[in-house]
């Protein structure tokens, strides 16, 4: 009997480290990405992790790791491909790496603008499309977020059309896509890490670089660029994915309640972003109001020189073509034409 009993309580001790291993891994769920703390990419992966904290009643808690404090993107892909990070939101510039077809999304002058941007993102079908490719190579897409449209800046002149691009040493993403479009458009490209910029321009080692205009702004890169052209010309769009077998952990209601995060998460992130633009952090000014107090001068594209910059990217879609796909790339550009 004694004997017994010591075995119902060395049972009973094992099913409750077993609970607790349960709980202590769905309390240990983490989320990674490199947005900076104030910006709206930050604000909408916290939103995303506070809905499933509610939904779930506590029972699943996603810590978030902004800023990189889990690797950089390449590395948090990685992660989350081998199943050691749960989760993460990555820039298509990056996932192409491990997916070509995310390479759709970086397209030059693909997107008229922000409202057809949208449209074409938020349609489920084009979710579903695009998201479609992920799970073979272990990821699960569920959703989106968002760095911003970028934006070019420069030390010389004023860009309004292809020409005025042509000799300017630029720094880009160091992204075959960002790479091909600038020579395309005949600058010198240089692939510089993200830090080293301000001191570029100030050295003269650069004349140019692109970014949203909210970073150029924010990283104080208008002391040393006093013209911002809003190109608008690719889009640093980030997909929110999910390790596979995480996923698949999960039950079909928690995936549910993800993937409505998820939605949840690009609204913040987008509404933040416009409220950064009219409200910048500290000085609480706009960008344009900013611009002025600064001299620093914004060129908004006319739709005709918009047209010269998109027809001047064939070269660089013809290329890209070959690595998305026909399919995909038509079937992307129909819902552009749908929606603009």
């Amino acid at each position: 009997m004694k004997k017994c009993l010591q075995l119902c309580c060395l049972a009973l001790a094992l099913i409750g480290l077993g609970s607790a291993g349960s709980l202590a891994a769905e309390a240990t769920v983490k989320f990674g990405h490199v947005g900076p703390t104030f910006h709206g990419q930050t604000k909408g992966v916290d939103a995303f992790a506070a809905y499933v904290k509610e939904k779930t009643e506590g029972r699943i808690d996603i810590a978030t790791f902004p800023g990189g404090q889990l690797g950089g993107e390449r590395s948090l892909a990685e992660q989350v491909q081998s199943g050691t990070l749960q989760m993460a939101t990555i820039s298509t510039a990056v996932l192409q790496n491990f997916v070509p077809q995310a390479a759709i999304m970086d397209m030059p002058f693909m997107f008229p603008d922000r409202k057809t941007l949208y449209k074409v993102l938020d349609d489920k079908d084009v979710q579903n499309k695009i998201f479609s490719y992920f799970p073979k190579k272990g990821f699960m897409a569920i959703g989106w977020t968002e760095n911003e449209i970028r934006d070019l800046s420069n030390n010389k002149r004023p860009v309004h059309t292809p020409d005025d691009v042509k000799g300017l040493k630029i720094r880009v993403m160091n992204s075959p896509v960002y790479i091909d479009t600038f020579k395309q458009l005949g600058a010198s490209p240089v692939g510089i890490p993200f830090p080293e910029i301000y001191n570029a321009l100030q050295t003269g080692v650069i004349d140019a670089q692109e970014n949203p205009i909210l970073t150029t702004v924010l990283m104080n890169f208008t002391e040393v660029n006093k013209y911002i052209t809003k190109t608008q010309h690719c889009v640093t769009e980030c997909i929110i994915i999910v390790a596979r077998d995480y996923w698949e952990s999960l039950s079909a209601d928690d995936q549910m309640i993800f993937r409505e995060a998820a939605k949840v998460a690009t609204e913040v992130n987008r509404n933040v972003n416009v409220e950064l633009h009219h409200k910048l952090p500290k000085s609480g000014i706009s960008i344009e109001q900013f611009a002025e107090k600064n001299a620093v001068e914004i060129v908004e594209l006319t739709s005709e020189e918009r047209a010269q910059f998109r027809e001047a990217m064939t070269p660089v879609w013809n290329k890209y073509r070959t690595k998305i796909g026909d399919e995909l790339f038509d079937y992307v550009l129909s819902k552009i034409d749908e929606y603009k």
